[in-house]
């Protein structure tokens, strides 16, 4: 049976008073500075937002929800030193980092607890461990964006990644999947890869689009996607081009917009506002309780927004069904178990696809739509087009 799961913004418990009870904290690192902080900073607004909305449902057992923030600076160095200083006070979960070799540098430290739940898709955590990674796996979105391209009848693609950890990540993960089965109706002539220190990525455009491709995918986030699309741009290329999720935020379309190409795709969880009624399940109800969050700000929500919010509210809501001193394993076991919940990015189920819930059923390819300047699903699940 599946369980209902929301976060309501303002209800008639807003007037609950805290005055005499001590904060519920819950730790969270991310990267607010450097490289990562253009996902860092939109992680973190999100959550400032599903605070308030814990808050005026309750908090956690009676107490007030209060995640404090630590900044990592886009450093796996400074990651691994807060990790260890919060780890001092013995806490069941940590939240964060937001990118992936963050995530890894950390992952070791958590062998026995806390609970770490990484808001980066590209980490890949062991199975029955105290690491989760939020959203849908690289490789699970790169199968539907595949599968996309097939059956568009887009058969070459060319291929660019960062020489970074997400960059080789999504390598790895789409070079498994050509000629696979499933995918053999597309074949991979040519790559190339850009380092993210790189200021220009014109050379590796122009050997990519020698291969006379029928479809480029540019997986990387951040600044070396901008020197990508724009390298793209000046080569005069019009081809449809795919990126990663990473780079679903509003901040970088606006950022961009002078040189994005004129077809960009994303694989992504369907979490879009629609101009349709929400459905009535569960699922629609998770939507419409994150899009009312928001609502009175000036925060936009998008993709980043998304991978703070479903770890916040799944453990927020373990936190209040487990006693008030649950544990690091008691967090664990309640994760091991579930299934059937609704979030913003779908279903869970943890018995399933351990350590992350969500799996390619959950995946949608939306296209960017610079006049509506916002993203249009353009698939159904599995990346199979409307």
């Amino acid at each position: 049976m599946r369980v209902r799961v929301t976060i309501v913004a303002a209800t008639l418990l807003c007037g609950l008073s805290f005055a005499h009870a001590a904060d519920r904290e819950i730790n969270v690192i991310l990267p607010l500075t450097g490289g990562g902080a253009f996902l860092g900073k939109a992680e973190q607004q999100a959550l400032q937002q599903f605070e308030k909305a814990a808050n005026a449902d309750g908090g956690i057992h009676s107490q007030p929800l209060k995640f404090v923030f630590h900044d990592d600076q886009s450093s796996p160095q400074v990651a691994v030193q807060l990790a260890n200083q919060v780890k001092a006070s013995n806490p069941p979960v940590i939240l964060g980092s937001g990118l992936v070799a963050l995530c890894n540098a950390m992952a070791p430290l958590m062998k026995d607890g806390p609970l770490l739940y990484c808001f980066s898709p590209g980490i890949h955590p062991v199975s029955g461990g105290f690491v989760y990674s939020s959203s849908i796996s690289t490789k699970e979105l790169a199968a539907a964006l595949l599968r996309y391209f097939g059956a568009k009848g887009w058969k070459k693609v060319a291929l660019i990644t960062s020489t970074d950890a997400s960059g080789q990540d999504a390598y790895k993960n789409l070079k498994s999947l050509f000629g696979s089965d499933g995918h053999k109706d597309v074949e991979l002539v040519a790559e190339a890869q850009l380092n993210p220190t790189d200021v220009s990525a014109a050379a590796q455009i122009q050997r990519l689009k020698g291969a006379n491709p029928d479809v480029l995918i540019a997986w990387s986030t951040g600044g070396p996607i901008g020197t990508v699309f724009k390298a793209i741009h000046d080569a005069g290329i019009e081809l449809p081009v795919a990126t990663t999720n990473g780079n679903q935020t509003y901040a970088q379309m606006a950022q961009y917009a002078a040189f994005l190409p004129k077809e960009l795709y994303i694989p992504a969880a369907d979490f879009l506002k629609s101009s349709q009624p929400p459905k009535a399940d569960e699922a629609g109800a998770a939507k419409q309780a994150f899009y009312k969050a928001f609502e009175g700000t000036d925060i936009k929500p998008d993709g980043s927004s998304t991978y703070a919010w479903d770890p916040a509210l799944l453990v927020v809501n373990a936190l209040r069904k487990l006693k008030p001193d649950a544990t690091a394993a008691d967090l664990r076991g309640y994760f091991n178990d579930l299934k059937g919940v609704a979030g913003i990015n779908g279903f869970y189920d943890f018995k399933a696809v351990p350590n992350r819930g969500l799996d390619e059923s959950n995946v949608v390819v939306t296209r960017w739509d610079p006049a509506a300047q916002t993203w249009a699903v353009v698939s159904d699940p599995l990346g199979i087009p409307k």
